[in-house]
């Protein structure tokens, strides 16, 4: 986690500029992440942004939800750093710096939402007990959801996934660069699974109406209800 912590950090002033050359259709994902949440825009929601990074997530809540108090998590220093400073207009958001693990949630919130975030989780077990931390720390009515990078279910489909973020990633880099570069750092410290075990992850810990709102080949929206 350490490292992963140090790359988001080293990357921090780039980032806004990095995440349009390396996720596809990333303002579409952001757009359907923030359409999911089932409240009227003048309703006074309590939200957790839960890897918050450079805080285009909470911008984007804060534009459609403009009474909305936001709490925003982040490991990396600089992030919080980046994220206070781009919503700096705004009052109402706090910032905790926090790696999932140790984080301590101590409100109820009306949404949680979580973006390109949760991936990084070690295993399976983390990322279900984590899931089990945000249903309870959700009001009755509550809503979670998450845009992040899942596997294929078989083989073929993800050596489909592959090959299409690959196309897209030459759009910007040189094949040199994605194969040396951004396919290792995916590969030791991103933790994705199949998209059917969020579904049934989120199930067994008691979210009900789980549906996926987007997806593109190997990047999601989902979640569901309290």
């Amino acid at each position: 986690m350490e490292k992963i912590k140090k790359h988001f950090d080293d990357e921090a002033e780039e980032y806004d500029k990095l995440i349009l050359t390396l996720i596809p259709h990333y303002h579409e994902m952001i757009d359907a992440l923030i359409l999911s949440i089932p409240f009227a825009p003048e309703y006074d929601i309590k939200v957790l942004d839960l890897g918050c990074g450079t805080g285009n997530i909470s911008k984007k809540v804060k534009e459609r939800f403009p009474q909305a108090h936001i709490t925003c998590v982040d490991m990396a220093e600089k992030m919080i750093h980046m994220a206070k400073n781009k919503l700096s207009k705004y009052s109402d958001i706090s910032y905790v710096l926090s790696d999932f693990q140790n984080l301590k949630i101590e409100e109820e919130y009306q949404v949680i939402i979580s973006s390109l975030a949760l991936h990084h989780l070690e295993n399976n077990q983390a990322k279900i007990d984590f899931y089990k931390v945000i249903y309870q720390s959700l009001v009755r009515g509550g809503a979670f959801y998450n845009a992040d990078v899942v596997l294929g279910s078989t083989d073929y489909l993800q050596n489909l996934y592959l090959e299409k973020w690959k196309e897209f990633m030459a759009k910007n880099y040189s094949e040199e660069e994605i194969e040396n570069k951004w396919l290792p750092v995916y590969r030791q410290e991103d933790k994705p699974v199949e998209m059917r075990c969020h579904i049934e992850w989120l199930k067994e810990c008691g979210f009900k109406k789980v549906d996926v709102l987007w997806k593109y080949y190997n990047y999601g929206v989902f979640g569901g209800l309290k």
